[in-house]
């Protein structure tokens, strides 16, 4: 392999993340070179067998992910939130809790895809955001205006009925994207792009329909729950950050994400 080539490929501590001929997200990118950072503590720490091959297109042996587990459950132990910290937990995400909140929404999806330019698909879901978001209320406005640009656009099978989602509750679509529908009260469309693992959408919502608000002693296992996923995700990055730091690391940018580093 030509020196030019070779540098083109990103790595962890000269561990190839992709094919010569492959391009990937950076997301995945990310997600491949944790793993492989991961792997390597794993061996540090005597887990794992130094002759443990490698991950290939991102997936590990099982001798891998149980040296990975162990490893993680010994680095990042937590101590259980108290009840103190579950009460205002619960108050502070109040309408994370409550059951049986639904949304009527349709959206417009512009698929992220291998080979697909993020930073040339952006301007256009803009564009399209605000072209929507202008004529809403107006002459213009009304299912016709949305619904036409989802069958045009949308790289969703609900573009076929103008974007249509039906009544969604938490549960029903990415976590991404309920914390975008279920966080406030608008209605209308949403006044910015929501990420998610499939692309950008452009979102409408056309109704509300209020759950049931439980006490917090019948949600305390589920709340607490959440403070320790929570504590998780934080003290997981920051590891990562650590071991980041030791490694020699070609073409990715860990800190780029927004969300955790792994899955």
């Amino acid at each position: 392999m030509d020196r030019h080539r070779e540098d083109a490929i990103a790595s962890v501590d000269g561990i190839a993340l992709h094919r010569p001929d492959e391009t990937l997200p950076a997301e995945v990118l990310r997600q491949r070179a944790c793993l492989v950072l991961l792997q390597g503590a794993a061996r540090q720490a005597q887990l794992l067998d130094a002759d443990e091959p490698a991950p290939v297109d991102g997936v590990a042996g099982e001798a891998t992910d149980r040296a990975i587990e162990v490893l993680l459950e010994r680095e990042l132990a937590q101590p259980r939130p108290d009840e103190a910290a579950c009460r205002r937990h619960f108050v502070a995400h109040a309408a994370e809790f409550r059951r049986g909140d639904a949304v009527r929404a349709r959206h417009v999806l512009l698929a992220v895809t291998l080979g697909v330019d993020v930073a040339r698909l952006r301007p256009r879901a803009e564009a399209l955001l605000l072209s929507l978001r202008a004529t809403e209320g107006g002459a213009e406005s009304g299912d016709g205006r949305f619904a036409a640009a989802a069958r045009e656009w949308s790289n969703c099978p609900s573009a076929a009925r103008g974007g249509d989602l039906g009544w969604i509750g938490h549960d029903d679509c990415a976590p991404e994207i309920a914390r975008e529908l279920f966080a406030g009260r608008e209605v209308g469309v949403l006044s910015r792009l929501v990420h998610s693992r499939f692309g950008l959408h452009v979102i409408e919502v056309l109704e509300r329909r209020d759950g049931v608000m439980p006490t917090f002693e019948a949600i305390r296992p589920a709340v607490e729950a959440a403070l320790q996923r929570q504590a998780f995700g934080t003290a997981l990055r920051q590891y990562l950050r650590v071991l980041a730091g030791g490694a020699t690391i070609r073409g990715v940018d860990l800190e780029a994400g927004d969300g955790p580093m792994v899955q």
